[in-house]
């Protein structure tokens, strides 16, 4: 069975970070683990409070990873802070890590930014040159690539900045602001439009760990960048069409939408339960 490893914070409400990358990893078939870099009290309606885990401890939880199960792919979501940044660069070029999928968190979409200038450095210098493919969405990309982006061509400029800066394939994301969930991939210098129709689901939380996620299982089991990519969004937009609500704000997604097994089975009211 093939692995990956998610290196993330925990949401606490289960629809983000290290449980939806789990969640995300199990259904696409390999085996899951974790390196916990924050964790967060959170639910539905926004997050109160986080506490962040020591660099120093995520080495230790990235060594003992490493040494034993090995990852066939790496995916890396919010991380905040510079010194946690660096510790996870160390470990993958120290532990010669393949396939290394990067979720940019850097900008919320209420537009406000969520991590320091000093991280967004750090990110830069040491962790994209490290992956395989970046994920970024139109703010996150704007700030990486360094231009604003308006229109599809602006895309198609950024992704390609991005990609010839770092080395990678980018995963430029349209459904933030400018389309109807139009997807741009850059790699190995082509670009390629992955077309999708926006859901009108209001509960979205989570979907951008789970596209990133997607893409590393896939990655993890031998698909072609552009396969991975192509899986891991129909994957996400049957999550989506599942139209799970829960929760009283912007709710998550049912991650389990393609389990049908008799353990996924609710209980249902007999003569024989009622004995």
């Amino acid at each position: 069975m093939k692995t990956a490893l998610t290196i993330a914070g925990s949401d606490s409400s289960g629809g983000a970070g290290i449980q939806a990358d789990i969640k995300t990893m199990t259904v696409n078939g390999v085996f899951a683990m974790s390196a916990v870099t924050a964790l967060t009290a959170q639910n539905t309606t926004g997050v109160t409070g986080i506490m962040e885990v020591t660099p120093a401890f995520l080495k230790e939880q990235l060594d003992s990873i490493f040494t034993d199960i090995r990852p066939d792919a790496v995916k890396i979501g919010m991380v905040s802070s510079a010194g946690l940044i660096q510790a996870i660069a160390e470990k993958l070029k120290e532990y010669h890590a393949r396939q290394i999928v990067v979720d940019p968190v850097m900008v919320a979409t209420s537009g406000a930014k969520l991590i320091n200038d000093d991280a967004v450095s750090v990110l830069k210098e040491k962790l994209l040159p490290l992956s395989d493919i970046v994920t970024p969405n139109i703010p996150e990309a704007e700030v990486l690539s360094g231009i604003e982006i308006k229109t599809e061509a602006d895309m198609t400029a950024a992704a390609e900045i991005i990609g010839k800066l770092y080395h990678c394939a980018v995963l430029l994301k349209g459904g933030h602001q400018l389309n109807d969930a139009n997807d741009l991939l850059y790699s190995k210098g082509v670009c390629r439009w992955f077309y999708g129709k926006r859901i009108h689901n209001p509960n979205t939380h989570g979907t951008g760990c789970t596209l990133s996620s997607a893409i590393a299982s896939n990655l993890a089991k031998g698909f072609s960048m552009n396969e991975s990519v192509r899986r891991a969004k129909e994957y996400i937009s049957g999550a989506l069409s599942a139209m799970l609500d829960l929760g009283a704000g912007s709710g998550p997604m049912n991650h389990a939408f393609d389990i049908k097994g008799k353990y996924t089975k609710e209980k249902t009211e007999n003569k024989d339960s009622k004995q």
